[in-house]
């Protein structure tokens, strides 16, 4: 549903007599296979998806409605929820864009796995995985990220677990929704459900996800994040460490003319809201480079 300037991008449970839960790192519960909310008690999991088709569309303020406690996993990637935002519209609003721009660097290491956010004029995020699997191996995505960006790049990559992993994810109380239809399945030496949509879907996927756990720093960041061999973990921890230090960022505005629109995506510089979504619903690796978009 659209939502007023500066209300940002905020979960309610309509089962819960409309309970708000902010996308915001300070309500970030659980992190393993999956990004979890928890506000007062009251949870909401799998969230990434969802929030990096919001966040790579430049939606700003957006309810999004929902009567479970897990956003629908769907075909396992953002496409539907780009579909359903395209549908749903995007209102300008009459409020310069507020950016939160990184000032210095903000590092976060655990073992060989690392992430950053670097100081830069543009939202740029470069990840690189790598798993031990023939269908994997190392793989690295780099992209300015934008409406059109994710949409040719990422948002079609779907997510994926290895055959072994979905017992005790099931146990977990994780894949509820979990099936064939939504996830890739590797198995020891191959993919139980092919074909794949992009050679390197893994690094794609792992590049959406990490957009989304980023859009919990609450505003659009004018920031570069390279994450090898990260997860959702360390994705929240740098989060968490960033905005606990207001030192190491600001808050940026842009200018621009006062308009309105409605149906489409407006590549401006002022606060949006969608117009009516409900969601109830290194070296050697394969590398994908898509340039800045006008």
């Amino acid at each position: 549903m659209p939502a007023p300037a500066d209300t940002g991008i905020v979960f309610r449970r309509v089962d819960l007599d409309n309970f708000p839960i902010e996308a915001r790192g300070n309500n970030v519960a659980r992190v393993s296979y999956a990004t979890s909310l928890m506000k007062q008690g009251v949870l909401l999991s799998t969230t990434e998806h969802l929030l990096a088709a919001i966040y790579s569309c430049g939606i700003d303020n957006i309810f999004i409605d929902i009567d479970s406690i897990e956003i629908p996993i769907l075909d396992g990637s953002a496409e539907p929820f780009m579909q359903m935002l395209e549908r749903s519209g995007v209102r300008k609003l009459r409020r310069k864009r507020r950016y939160l721009k990184v000032l210095k660097p903000v590092e976060v290491i655990e073992g060989d796995r690392r992430i950053g956010i670097y100081p830069a004029d543009e939202f740029r995020v470069r990840c690189y995985v790598d798993f031990p699997h023939p269908l994997v191996g190392k793989q690295q995505v780099e992209a300015v990220v934008g409406p059109e960006t994710f949409r040719q790049l990422l948002a079609r990559a779907r997510t994926f677990c290895f055959e072994r992993e979905i017992e005790p994810l099931r146990s977990m109380g994780l894949i509820r929704g979990g099936s064939l239809e939504n996830a890739i399945v590797l198995t020891n030496d191959g993919v139980m459900n092919g074909p794949l949509r992009y050679s390197d879907e893994f690094g794609r996927h792992k590049a959406l996800d990490l957009i989304g756990d980023l859009a919990l720093a609450g505003l659009p960041l004018l920031a570069r994040v390279e994450a090898h061999k990260a997860g959702h973990s360390l994705h929240t921890a740098l989060v968490s460490k960033l905005l606990a230090d207001p030192s190491l960022w600001t808050i940026a505005t842009d200018s621009g003319e006062a308009a309105g629109v409605n149906g489409e995506f407006a590549d401006d510089h002022h606060e949006r809201a969608s117009a009516g979504f409900d969601g109830d619903l290194p070296v050697g690796a394969p590398h994908t480079s898509v340039p800045a978009t006008d």
